[in-house]
C-alpha cells in the first residue's frame, strides 16, 4: 500500500468562496475602471465558470454572450490588460480581509504541517491571487508553508486538462499514488482524476449540480468538530469533520 505523502489543494470555491465574492466583483470593479458597461452578476458568472482562467473566462464572455461587442485591434492585449486590472482589484478585496477560508480549511492545513505532510497548491488562478489569499487569511509567511504553488499561466492547457497536476507532482518528485487533491468544480474533478489522482470534493452554491462520479468522497464542506459536514457520495468512514485520519483513509481505500 502507497503511504500518503502529499495534500495538493485547488484554490478557488475549495479553500474559500472566492468565485462569488472575490473574483466575480473584481471583474466587474475592473469592467468599471475600464469604462465597460459590462456586469457579472451572480447567474452569469456560474455560466462563465464552464471555462477556467480569468482571460480565458473573458474571451468566453464576447464569445458567447455579449457577442456584439466591437473587439479592439489589439485585443489580445486588451484581455490582459482588463485582466491584470481584476487582478489589482481582487488583491485589495483579499488585502482587505473581505474573504474568508471556508470551514475546515486552516485545521486540516494546520494539522498537515504539524504531522510533517508535504502540501502544495495546484490552481488555475493567477500567483498573485494565490498570495494574496494566503497572505489575508494564514498569514504573511504562509505561502512558505506549501512546497510548490502551482498557478496561472504555468502550463498551457489548464484545468479540466490534467497538466498542472502533473507539472506538479514532477515538481515534488511523486506520483499520483503519493497524493490526493481537494477540489470543488467539475473542470477541477477532471483534471485531478486525468492525472490518477484520488480526490475529495468540497461543494459550494455553483457546483452543487455538477458530476463528481470520480470522486472518492464528495462533501458540503470539510466540516469542523462543531459544526458536521454532510457527506453527498461515498463513505465518511464514521467521521464528522475532515481531519487528516479521515484523509489518509480515503486515500488508502
Amino acid at each position: 500500500m502507497t503511504t500518503l505523502q502529499a495534500l495538493l489543494f485547488d484554490v478557488d470555491g475549495t479553500l474559500a468562496d472566492t468565485e462569488r465574492d472575490g473574483h466575480r466583483p473584481a471583474f466587474n470593479m475592473a469592467f468599471q475602471a475600464a469604462g465597460l458597461d459590462w456586469d457579472w452578476d451572480e447567474l452569469l458568472y456560474g455560466k462563465l465558470l464552464a471555462v477556467t482562467g480569468g482571460k480565458e473566462r473573458i474571451r468566453y464572455y464576447l464569445e458567447k454572450f455579449n457577442t456584439t461587442f466591437t473587439k479592439p485591434d489589439n485585443f489580445d492585449a486588451f484581455v490582459k490588460s482588463l485582466h491584470a486590472s481584476k487582478t489589482q482589484f481582487y488583491t485589495q478585496l483579499m488585502a482587505e480581509g473581505k474573504i474568508p477560508l471556508r470551514a475546515g480549511v486552516e485545521r486540516l492545513i494546520n494539522e498537515a504541517r504539524a504531522e510533517g505532510m508535504r502540501i502544495a497548491i495546484v490552481t488555475t488562478t493567477t500567483p498573485e491571487n494565490v498570495t494574496a489569499l494566503l497572505k489575508s487569511t494564514l498569514g504573511a509567511n504562509s505561502e512558505s508553508w506549501f512546497e510548490v504553488i502551482a498557478a496561472g499561466d504555468i502550463v498551457p492547457a489548464k484545468k479540466p486538462a490534467p497538466d498542472i497536476y502533473l507539472w506538479a507532482l514532477e515538481k515534488m518528485n511523486l506520483t499520483a499514488r503519493d497524493a490526493i487533491a481537494f477540489e470543488d468544480s467539475l473542470n477541477g474533478i477532471k483534471s485531478s482524476a486525468a492525472a490518477d489522482l484520488k480526490t475529495i470534493i468540497t461543494i459550494n452554491d455553483y457546483t452543487k449540480d455538477d458530476d463528481f462520479s470520480q470522486a472518492q468522497l464528495v462533501l458540503d464542506s470539510m466540516g469542523e468538530p462543531s459544526n458536521a459536514f454532510q457527506v453527498l457520495a461515498g463513505e465518511s468512514k464514521g467521521h464528522t469533520f475532515l481531519n487528516l485520519e479521515l484523509v489518509k483513509k480515503v486515500h488508502s481505500t
